[in-house]
């Protein structure tokens, strides 16, 4: 009676191990199936097309380069061609002269130039007109109005304290209107053109540049002044230091108005 019981034991035993074997799935490692792994990456992440571009990357802003002045050269203006000197017929027509040789520069064309005798005593007569001197000639005031007058203007009477900003004044005057400039000599006594400079620099692009050079037309040559010294030869070249010996302050009693002493100028003035 032990044995049959026993029998049903094990048989029970063995029918639950096949149970359980059949529920328990049966995995083979090379057939399981995993994740796959999450790469990592120490490059930069590729550009996006899609990213606004105010949000992409910013360029470098170039350093701006600092813009260099401008060196002044030598620079030259001469009005003078040949034929446009005129002597003053005598010792006191200096002015009227003057004016002659003053139409010859600005009428480059040679086809009326002024040498007359005649008319050069009938400026002198217009320019004493218009002057108010106690020596009973022509003053710079007489010269600047016939100078207009004659249809040459306009021309003005200025007095520089500064030699050589009367230099620079007298420079700039002829590159702005391409006409000569009158110079008051010898204290008031006696007059020159000036008809053309050398500078370093040109006046058009230089507030301030110095004048190298005058070329200058004296009425008086060949003569001279005992005292001032001789007459520069029409068209020539002076150094400042040359001109300074003979172009010097007014005197202030050759002259009636209440200009400032200084040096001297009748001086063209641009056309509105």
């Amino acid at each position: 009676m032990i044995g049959a019981p026993l029998r049903l034991l094990v048989w029970l035993v063995v029918l639950a191990t096949l149970l359980l074997s059949a529920c328990a799935p049966t995995i083979r490692l090379d057939e399981a199936t995993t994740d796959p792994p999450v790469q990592s990456s120490s490059a930069p992440p590729a550009a996006r097309d899609d990213v606004p571009a105010s949000y992409g990357p910013l360029s470098p802003t170039p350093t701006p380069v600092p813009t260099q002045p401008p060196v002044p050269q030598a620079f030259a203006l001469n009005l003078f061609q040949e034929g446009d000197f005129v002597p003053q017929y005598t010792f006191e027509w200096c002015v009227a002269a003057s004016i002659q040789m003053m139409h010859n520069l600005i009428d480059d064309t040679g086809a009326g130039t002024w040498t007359d005798r005649v008319q050069q005593g009938e400026l002198w007569e217009m320019a004493r007109a218009r002057s108010f001197n106690s020596f009973n000639g022509a003053n710079p005031l007489g010269w600047a109005e016939v100078l207009t007058a004659v249809g040459m203007g306009p021309y003005a009477v200025v007095s520089v304290a500064d030699y050589e900003q009367a230099l620079q004044t007298a420079a700039r005057a002829i590159a702005d209107t391409g006409r000569p400039v009158g110079l008051v000599m010898w204290h008031g006594r006696h007059v020159w053109v000036m008809s053309g400079f050398e500078s370093l620099g040109d006046p058009g692009q230089f507030p301030v540049f110095p004048v190298t050079g005058i070329r200058v037309q004296d009425p008086l040559y060949p003569f001279g002044d005992d005292k001032w010294g001789p007459s520069p030869a029409p068209n020539a070249l002076l150094t400042p230091e040359q001109l300074a010996t003979q172009f010097v302050v007014r005197e202030p009693r050759r002259w009636s108005s209440d200009m400032p002493a200084g040096y001297m100028l009748v001086l063209p003035i641009a056309n509105a």
